[in-house]
C-alpha cells in the first residue's frame, strides 16, 4: 500500500502520531493509498522550518524567486496527463475536467512567475520640496494555506505561487480526501530546486492540523478555501489573534435566462455549470432564474438533454458526470432533495442515489432538476454542493436581479440576453464578485481576481494581480534630501 507523507524542511517523513488513514477512489470505493495524520508537533516543526527559510528568501530578488516558479510551470506542463489521471482517481471529476484543472495550475505558475518582474509599487509626488515618496510591497512572512478537495491542485496553485513569489514561506494543509495530488505538487516544488523550508506539506485533519495553524503565533496569515462554517470559525479566532485571513467560501450561483435569450446556448451552459464536477464547485450553477415566457421551453430542453449525461468513472472518456467525493456528501445531497420535495418543489429529473449499471460501489447521484421553486425555499437558499438545480420563474429583469441577490452568498452569476442595455444593467446590479454575460457561472481565468461578496468571503481575492494583496504588506517610504526638518501638513502650508 502506497503511503503518503509530510514534506517538512525538504524531507519526507511520516507524522509523529504514527497514524495513517485510507484514501478512497470515490468512483468505486477502492483504497488507493493511505496518508499520514499529523499532530500539532508536526505543524510546529513545519512552521519553524518556514520561518527560518523565509529570513533569507525575502532577500532574494523577486525575479530570481520567479525562476523557481518557471521551473514549476514546466514540470507541471510536462506531467499534465499523469497529474490529471491521479486527480480523477482520487477526487472523481471526469478526465477532461481534471486536465483543465492541471492546466489552471500551469497557467497560474507562468502568470505568477511573470509577477516576479513586476510586484509593482508606486512613486508618488511628495507635498514637500526635496523629498521623495514611494510605496513598495514586502512579504507578510509565513503563509498558512488550507485547501479543499474539489480543486486540489488548482486552488493550491492559486495560493502557494503568489505567496512564494512575494517572498513568503508556506505551510500547506491539503484536504484529507486528496493528499495524493498534493504529494505530487510538493514533489514538483522539490524538483524545481526551491530552497528547503519554503514549501512545507502537513497532512491531517482540520480539527488538529488546521486549528494548530490558526493558533500558531508564527503563522502570519491563513488563506482558506472551504465551507462557510469553518471559514467563519477561522476568521473569528484569527481576528482575536490579529492574524490576517483570506477566505473563499460558498456560493449559490444563478443563471438568469431572459425571454430573448439563445435557449440552446443557455442549456449548454446550465448543464455544464450544474453537473460538471457533479455540482461540487463553489461556482456551480445551482439556480436558474428564468422569465416566465420561456420557462416551459427551457425546462423541456433541459429534461431532454439531461438524459444524455453518462455517469461513471471519470477515467472513461465518454463519462460526463463523475461521483461525489464521499458517502456523507451523497447522503447530504439526498437529504436536500427530500427537503425540496417536502417544500413543494416539483421534481423534473433525477432525485436519487444511483446504484444501477455497476455504480453501487461508488458515490453517484443522478443529475437532478427541480422546478416551481420559490426563492425562499431552502433548496434555493442553501449551498447543496451536488448535482441539484432549482428553477425559479420571474417576470422581469428587475425581479430576476432581486432573486439573484436574495441569498447570503455572492460568488458568481450569469445572464443570457440579446439586449446590450439589460446586459449592462445586470453587470451593474448583480451582487457577485464574478458576472458572466451569455456564459455560465463557471470558467474563471487565472489573470482576473477570483472571489465574491457577502458570505462568500472576506473581501480578498485569489488569482490575478489582486492575489498579491493577500501575501504582501504595503510599506510607505519617504526620502528627505533637503537637509532640514520638514513637517508634513505644517511647513508646506
Amino acid at each position: 500500500m502506497q503511503q503518503y507523507l509530510n514534506y517538512i524542511n525538504g524531507e519526507w517523513s511520516q507524522s509523529s502520531s504514527g497514524k495513517f488513514v485510507s484514501i478512497l477512489n470515490p468512483a468505486n470505493g477502492e483504497v488507493i493509498g493511505e496518508v499520514t495524520q499529523s499532530t500539532k508537533e508536526d505543524v510546529d516543526r513545519a512552521v519553524r522550518a518556514a520561518k527560518e527559510a523565509q529570513k533569507s528568501w525575502r532577500l532574494v530578488p523577486a525575479p530570481e524567486r520567479a525562476e523557481y516558479l518557471y521551473k514549476v510551470a514546466f514540470l507541471l506542463k510536462e506531467r499534465k496527463e499523469q497529474l490529471a489521471q491521479l486527480l480523477t482517481s482520487e477526487m472523481g471529476k471526469v478526465i477532461d475536467e481534471a486536465r483543465g484543472e492541471v492546466q489552471e495550475a500551469i497557467d497560474m505558475a507562468f502568470y505568477m512567475a511573470g509577477e516576479g518582474r513586476r510586484l509593482y509599487g508606486d512613486t508618488i509626488p511628495s507635498e514637500l520640496r526635496n523629498k521623495f515618496a514611494m510605496s513598495v510591497r514586502v512579504p507578510v512572512g509565513v503563509a498558512g494555506l488550507i485547501t479543499p478537495w474539489n480543486f486540489p491542485i488548482a486552488i493550491a496553485s492559486w495560493k502557494s505561487l503568489p505567496a512564494l513569489v512575494s517572498g513568503n514561506a508556506v505551510v500547506w494543509k491539503p484536504a484529507t480526501e486528496t493528499p495524493i495530488i498534493a504529494n505530487e505538487f510538493a514533489k514538483i516544488y522539490e524538483e524545481s530546486g526551491l530552497p528547503q523550508g519554503l514549501l512545507n506539506l502537513v497532512n491531517g485533519s482540520g480539527s488538529v492540523v488546521g486549528n494548530a495553524m490558526v493558533e500558531h503565533p508564527d503563522i502570519d496569515l491563513i488563506s482558506f478555501t472551504g465551507s462557510n462554517e469553518v471559514g467563519k470559525a477561522i476568521n473569528g479566532r484569527a481576528g482575536e489573534l490579529l492574524k490576517r485571513t483570506s477566505l473563499e467560501m460558498g456560493g449559490k450561483n444563478a443563471v438568469t435566462v431572459l425571454e430573448d435569450a439563445d435557449l440552446n446556448l443557455a442549456v449548454d451552459a446550465i448543464l455544464w455549470g450544474a453537473f460538471g464536477t457533479s455540482g461540487q464547485r463553489c461556482t456551480a450553477t445551482s439556480r436558474i432564474i428564468v422569465h416566465q415566457a420561456v420557462k416551459a421551453e427551457l425546462e423541456q430542453k433541459l429534461v431532454d438533454r439531461i438524459g444524455e449525461l453518462k455517469l461513471g468513472n471519470g477515467l472513461d472518456e465518454s463519462v460526463k458526470v463523475g461521483p461525489v467525493i464521499n458517502r456523507s456528501s451523497l447522503e447530504r445531497i439526498d437529504e436536500y432533495v427530500k427537503i425540496g420535495q417536502e417544500e413543494g418543489a416539483t421534481l423534473l429529473a433525477g432525485g436519487h442515489i444511483v446504484t444501477e449499471n455497476g455504480l453501487a460501489s461508488g458515490n453517484f447521484y443522478a443529475p437532478t432538476i427541480f422546478t416551481n421553486v420559490t426563492s425562499e425555499m431552502r433548496i434555493a437558499m442553501e449551498e447543496i454542493f451536488g448535482p441539484v438545480l432549482s428553477i425559479i420563474s420571474v417576470n422581469s429583469l428587475e425581479e430576476a436581479i432581486e432573486v439573484n441577490n436574495n441569498v447570503e452568498f455572492g460568488l458568481s452569476s450569469a445572464i443570457f440576453t440579446a439586449d446590450v442595455n439589460r446586459a449592462f444593467q445586470a453587470m451593474r446590479d448583480l451582487d457577485t464578485g464574478i458576472v458572466y454575460i451569455n456564459a455560465g457561472t463557471t470558467g474563471a481565468e487565472i489573470h482576473l481576481p477570483f472571489g465574491g461578496t457577502k458570505g462568500t468571503g472576506n473581501g480578498h481575492r485569489d488569482s490575478g494581480e489582486a492575489a498579491l494583496d493577500v501575501y504582501t504588506e504595503w510599506r510607505s517610504v519617504y526620502v528627505d534630501y533637503s537637509g532640514k526638518l520638514q513637517r508634513a501638513q505644517i511647513d508646506n502650508y
